[in-house]
């Protein structure tokens, strides 16, 4: 036997002639700082005439998290051979932290492709999970609808400097990116206009396609799609790493609303600052076409600048900006959605911010569709 002040270990048949119960002894200082005996060491013990394993630790002085590493591993050795395993001679403090060990389920990580599906399973699939998940999201539409009109009444329970700091990190911070994709998108309107009109002469009216196009439709839907990638995904992460660390059970069991205090500042941000960003990238986009106009196809600053107020009009900034307050609510939506429906897990928060993303350009795609058609037969 060694000294006290190491580990000590003895395995023996059971007193009584129970001869298909083995005793593991556990003696002296079992800590992770000594060199502890490999679990291995007693696999090979536990044959097929081994029914039942009992610890012993009366003769144990001192122990750490070693010994419940060794007693996991046999414990686990034992439940693959079907062998019964009595701790109830391990330390109490010892054996409520192995329960506590083993009552951990298993994390369950998201299914991976088995191979490559063909079309119409693709088309299957995904129209299978689109009717799983639309209770879900006409569920949360409805609490967010819900928590709208707290916010009216004046019952919201959220922090306003929430919604300040939302509102800087979707507005100011965006600025150079939407400034960036704003300037290439009016420069390839420019060019692509500047082309067919001059077939007629009339590269004047590169001012027009500009300036109507960015400030109506694509100023808006380019913003749309900068900040789903930017922001909707960032939401997602965001409220699904919350929900790996339970923090949103934790709002819950103290009675505060999550969607309150998390989804509508989200929300309301982005319908207060999408539509900020639209009207800057169409001024962005404008001044792209100018820059072409003026120095590639000698067309004056002034007559750029005039008949780009000859084009546009109240109606056309309106139809602009209800465009970007529509598409900032889709994109809170998604993110918050694919958020709050986040697993526990990392790889569900990737999966959650990616879907964020998807979700909400299509969401945009779709409302841009309608909107257009709308005011089209409206003739706005």
């Amino acid at each position: 036997m060694r000294d006290q002040a190491a580990w000590q270990l003895d395995v023996r048949p059971a007193v009584g002639g129970d001869a298909d119960t083995l005793v593991i002894v556990f003696g002296g200082r079992w800590r992770i700082d000594q060199s502890l005996p490999a679990p291995d060491t007693l696999k090979d013990r536990l044959d097929a005439s081994v029914r039942r394993v009992r610890f012993d630790a009366n003769e144990l002085a001192d122990w750490d998290s070693g010994l419940l590493s060794f007693v996991s591993e046999i414990s686990k050795s034992c439940a693959d051979r079907g062998i019964a395993v009595d701790g109830s001679g391990l330390p109490p403090g010892a054996l409520r932290l192995l329960t506590m060990a083993q009552a951990v389920p298993e994390q369950k990580l998201a299914e991976r492709d088995k191979g490559p599906q063909g079309s119409f399973a693709q088309v299957g699939t995904a129209t299978l999970e689109f009717f799983r998940g639309l209770p879900q999201m006409l569920d949360f539409l409805g609490e967010v609808a819900l928590s709208l009109l707290r916010l009216l009444s004046g019952r919201a329970g959220f922090r306003a400097r929430d919604l300040w700091l939302e509102i800087e990190e979707i507005g100011p911070r965006a600025l150079p990116i939407v400034s960036v994709i704003s300037f290439l998108v009016g420069l390839i309107l420019a060019y692509l206009g500047a082309d067919q009109l001059k077939l007629v002469g009339a590269q004047i009216f590169i001012a027009d396609l500009v300036a109507i196009g960015m400030v109506r439709e694509i100023g808006a839907l380019m913003t749309g799609v900068i900040i789903a990638g930017r922001t909707g995904a960032a939401f997602a992460a965001q409220l699904g790493t919350m929900q790996v660390n339970e923090e949103i059970d934790a709002f819950k069991t103290l009675g505060i609303s999550a969607i309150d205090f998390l989804v509508l500042p989200r929300i309301l941000a982005l319908m207060l600052m999408v539509p900020l960003l639209t009207l800057y990238s169409g001024f962005i986009g404008m001044l792209a076409g100018l820059l072409v106009s003026a120095t590639i196809f000698d067309i004056g600053v002034f007559e750029y600048y005039t008949e780009t107020l000859r084009a546009l009009d109240f109606r056309q900034f309106a139809v602009g900006l209800s465009k970007g307050a529509v598409y900032g609510a889709m994109i809170a939506f998604s993110g918050c959605l694919r958020g709050m429906q986040c697993g526990r897990s990392a790889e569900a928060v990737g999966h959650a911010a990616t879907s964020a993303v998807v979700t909400a350009i299509l969401l945009i795609t779709i409302s841009a569709s309608i909107m257009t058609i709308v005011y089209y037969q409206l003739g706005i």
